[in-house]
């Protein structure tokens, strides 16, 4: 009788995320933890249509046609408004676009990162693994930024409607309304 033996399964492909996108006016900093497949491929933050950030974002800065422009044009809305994206993990494995897939992270220097940022309010975190891998790194730099924890803007998120989503968003725009520093 030939038994063959299983294979390994093959390990999850290393992911990067991508630069920041932010200035020297940004006053909210929005972390997010890896992007997912779609995103990777496209090479723009939040490219799964079933992912409510740019709804949620435009939502609360007012631009309500944010979702609908060309992703350029969006991230310069999000520099005129004083809103920074990046990541709290630079790179992972992981197989698909879970959060939960996600191995041997390698985290960003996020303090030092937002240190360089003169106008920085507020940190916001898109999701529980954000804000757990991000407050972990922040732990004790409360004085300086507002930590807010969001609920995830992925699709994969659907227990919670959009709409409730939102009103937990809202909290960011306080920090958007502060005087920037010259």
């Amino acid at each position: 009788m030939n038994r063959e033996t299983p294979s390994a399964a093959p390990a999850a492909a290393v992911k990067t995320s991508f630069p920041p996108c932010v200035d020297g006016h940004t006053r909210v900093l929005l972390l997010g933890s890896l992007p997912g497949e779609k995103s990777l491929a496209a090479g723009q933050y939040y490219a799964n249509p079933g992912n409510a950030f740019w709804w949620l974002i435009g939502e609360v800065l007012g631009e309500t046609a944010l979702p609908a422009m060309p992703y350029a044009e969006r991230l310069a809305a999000l520099q005129r408004h004083g809103v920074g994206l990046w990541d709290v993990i630079e790179s992972a494995r992981r197989k698909g676009s879970l959060d939960a897939a996600i191995r041997d992270a390698t985290h960003r220097d996020l303090a030092a990162f937002a240190a360089t940022l003169p106008n920085l309010r507020a940190i916001g975190f898109n999701g529980g693994k954000a804000a757990r891998d991000g407050r972990r790194q922040l732990t004790g730099q409360e004085s300086r930024w507002a930590l807010i924890d969001l609920p995830s803007s992925s699709g994969a998120h659907a227990s919670m409607p959009k709409t409730a989503k939102l009103e937990l968003w809202r909290r960011i725009g306080d920090y958007l309304d502060q005087p920037i520093n010259p």
